[in-house]
């Protein structure tokens, strides 16, 4: 496991404001940590060497998309061979749909964030891809009413 870096109150404050607006200026961002831009262009390219800012993204509402269904689908493998779990986990990101994909310790062996413009498209993506699939041996799929982001991360790094 990598070591853990240190992170003090000005890296803590950049990671929360970012974690608010990841679009934010560099002098936004010095007046919400109370810094000068200087530190933070520093701070912000010493936190991206370390690996604890890993990349800045887009959130996209779907449903503005005509994207109004998403669901969790939880797969359990016929085997646990590493070349199957490796071949599944290769392809499985690129199918139409998927958002995230968990690898996972338990009952179920992947956890797929599965997009879809309706429940027909869902049940086809099901049919399509997994349950047809010989590395799957069962799937069970969740609608999402509700997505809230949370902030816990936040209260672990103190």
């Amino acid at each position: 496991m990598a070591e853990k870096p240190e992170l003090d109150r000005v890296d803590r404050a950049l990671l929360r404001a970012l974690s608010g607006n990841a679009r934010a200026s560099g002098a936004a961002l010095a007046t919400e940590v109370g810094v000068a831009e200087s530190t933070v262009s520093l701070r912000l390219r010493r936190l991206q060497a370390l690996g604890t800012v890993r990349g800045y993204r887009v959130e996209v509402d779907l449903a503005s998309l005509g994207v109004s269904l998403q669901a969790l689908i939880a797969i359990r493998l016929v085997k646990h061979d590493r070349s199957e779990i490796d071949a599944f986990r290769s392809q499985v990101p690129h199918l139409p749909g998927v958002i995230s994909v968990y690898h996972m310790a338990g009952a179920e062996d992947y956890l797929l964030h599965v997009a879809a413009r309706d429940a027909e498209e869902l049940r086809e993506f099901v049919l399509a891809h997994l349950t047809g699939h010989p590395a799957v041996a069962h799937t069970e799929t969740n609608l999402i009413f509700e997505h809230v982001d949370g902030d816990g991360w936040d209260k672990l790094v103190g």
